[in-house]
């Protein structure tokens, strides 16, 4: 089964480390001229700046970084390095870098762009992109946090929510899931409730 991690959005971060200003940047991408294409947006955004260190990687395509003038090894790979530890692709990531006077050294550089990397993806989020099958679950309004936690620890998540007299939960789950979430779902109502089966869909999740 296909499945692979990508950044749910736009993530930003700030970090400052003697008088050094790192600002990262992380992207969702859909080919490698869209990742090209935000790494000089960032650029002429921060044409002041010392340094814009960057990297993408794409699913079933290239890996590129680049240090930018900062000594090798010391930042593109250690941001690339980031993306490859979370198993996240079609992502790109910039660190932009006002210079504050006092040099960082190859360790100090390399903790600093890690760590910038790091918490941009944080700010952007990961989703699991997959196919999943989608099922529309009636439930009290007594029950609606039961079954959405049920629906989690099988790895599902929550489309959307009907409210009414009683609540229906539109709910995405992975296909090798359902036959024990259902039984799952009969056992917890003693049979009065089954999720009902309304197709499929090949989408990000965020986790």
């Amino acid at each position: 089964m296909t499945e692979y991690y990508v950044p749910t959005g736009a993530g930003e971060s700030e970090y400052v480390e003697k008088r050094s200003r790192f600002l990262g940047h992380v992207r969702p991408v859909a080919s490698e001229e869209e990742a090209r294409a935000f790494i000089a947006a960032v650029k002429k955004e921060h044409y002041d700046a010392r340094h814009n260190c960057w990297c993408y990687i794409l699913k079933d395509g290239p890996e590129r970084y680049s240090d930018d003038g900062e000594p090798q090894g010391t930042a593109g790979i250690p941001m690339l390095e980031v993306l490859r530890r979370e198993g996240v692709c079609n992502a790109v990531c910039v660190v932009t870098r006002y210079f504050g006077g006092v040099l960082l050294g190859a360790g100090g550089l390399f903790r600093a762009y890690t760590k910038s990397a790091r918490d941009a993806l944080d700010a952007a989020g990961i989703s699991v992109v997959r196919r999943w099958v989608t099922l529309e679950l009636p439930c009290s309004y007594a029950a609606l946090e039961r079954y959405k936690l049920e629906l989690a620890s099988f790895g599902g998540a929550v489309a959307g929510l009907d409210y009414g007299a009683s609540v229906s939960i539109r709910a995405l789950l992975p296909e090798e899931r359902l036959a024990d979430f259902t039984a799952r779902i009969r056992d917890l109502s003693g049979g009065s409730v089954r999720p009902t089966l309304t197709g499929e869909s090949f989408q990000a999740v965020p986790l």
